[in-house]
């Protein structure tokens, strides 16, 4: 009985087996596979291999991992944070100024950005360099100069200073954008009001250019029209003025339409024509 029972036991094992095997895939399945979505990347942790593979990003798609294994997964695309922030000017004053970040994960460094700062680097690193490096530049400007004159310097700045502070971070910065400033309405007034009159006074000094320019033509014209006139009349002598009035006569001589010449009983010696046609 026993040696036939042992006898089964052997057939069954490897259908045992076979079963027990199918049953811990199933089990472990979940654990075993991950897919990465589209503008996803992933690191890998071992649990018993030293923690996070600093080494290797994954891809989008389909992984196979070891069940105790963990598959961490950062979007990789790039996104956008904006923050509404009360900031002070060079001269005290308090200023809203609404300011925008694009930003992604480093993808080469996703591994020791996990090691280092964790899924939550936005919380940790992204905003608190884009608040500290927007105080830091306004503060060096005027209201006037914020408003107006230095928008764009402004926004290079904070982009500059704040990229320094995530390069070191893991994290790629690509632009800073300053969506809107808000200034108390009396600053904001006496300021629009400075720089109408600013403008005003720039067309009026454009105008009295203009007319300077026009008048310092004119006589330019005067002139040269005067300089011609007496080169024109020191040139202008008897006998040139004879010989035009042949070829003159010359001409009109050549006209199909009839006429008389008087040679000799002009003016001056010079034919008189008579007739029309």
């Amino acid at each position: 009985m026993s040696q036939e029972f042992e006898l089964n036991w052997k057939k069954l094992m490897p259908t045992i087996l076979i079963v027990a095997g199918v049953i811990l895939v199933i089990i472990f399945w979940a654990k075993m596979t991950v897919t990465i979505d589209a503008g996803h990347g992933g690191v890998l942790f071992k649990t018993f291999a030293g923690g996070i593979d600093t080494t290797q990003t994954y891809g989008e798609g389909f992984h196979v991992v070891s069940p105790w294994n963990k598959m961490v997964v950062y979007e990789t695309r790039q996104q956008e944070i904006a923050e509404d922030m009360q900031v002070l000017s060079s001269n005290g004053l308090e200023i809203k100024v609404d300011v925008s970040a694009w930003y992604q994960p480093i993808w080469s460094e996703m591994g020791i950005l996990h090691v280092n700062i964790g899924t939550d680097y936005l919380k940790r690193v992204v905003i608190p360099s884009l608040r500290s490096s927007a105080r830091t530049v306004i503060g060096r400007y005027t209201p006037e100069q914020i408003y107006s004159t230095k928008r764009d310097a402004i926004q290079d700045e904070i982009f500059q200073e704040t990229k320094a502070i995530l390069d070191d971070k893991y994290i790629q910065l690509n632009r800073v954008l300053i969506r809107s400033i808000i200034l108390p309405p009396t600053i904001k007034t006496a300021i629009e009001s400075k720089l109408k009159e600013e403008q005003e006074a720039l067309e009026y000094v454009f105008k009295l250019e203009k007319a300077k320019q026009e008048a310092e033509r004119q006589r330019i014209d005067a002139d040269g029209k005067a300089t011609a006139n007496r080169i024109l009349s020191a040139s202008l002598t008897d006998k040139i003025l004879l010989e035009k009035g042949i070829q003159a006569t010359l001409k009109l001589a050549e006209s199909p339409n009839t006429k008389v010449v008087v040679i000799g009983s002009g003016k001056d010696g010079l034919p008189i024509i008579l007739g029309d046609k």
